[in-house]
């Protein structure tokens, strides 16, 4: 163990002794982190909201309407058939 690391051991010996070994609380560091976390998720949840909002899938058509639409069709003269 190098000169520093025991030195630092050293001091850090006194203070973990003044703490209460029954309480434990995360502190305002612990307050700070879990802010950023949070403003980090809402941040990135509306990001997600408005990319998706902006995302056109086009429908697949209904089988059924579809059926209905192409004997319309095919009554009109629309549709074209090759065979």
């Amino acid at each position: 163990m190098s000169a520093s690391a025991s030195l630092a051991i050293t001091h850090l010996v006194p203070l973990a002794k003044e703490l209460d070994e029954d309480k434990v609380t995360p502190g305002v560091l612990g307050f700070i982190v879990f802010a950023v976390m949070a403003l980090a998720v809402w941040a990135l949840m509306k990001s997600m909201n408005r990319h998706m909002g902006r995302v056109d899938f086009p429908e697949p058509e209904d089988p059924e309407n579809r059926s209905g639409s192409d004997a319309g069709a095919a009554a009109s003269g629309g549709s074209r058939k090759t065979g």
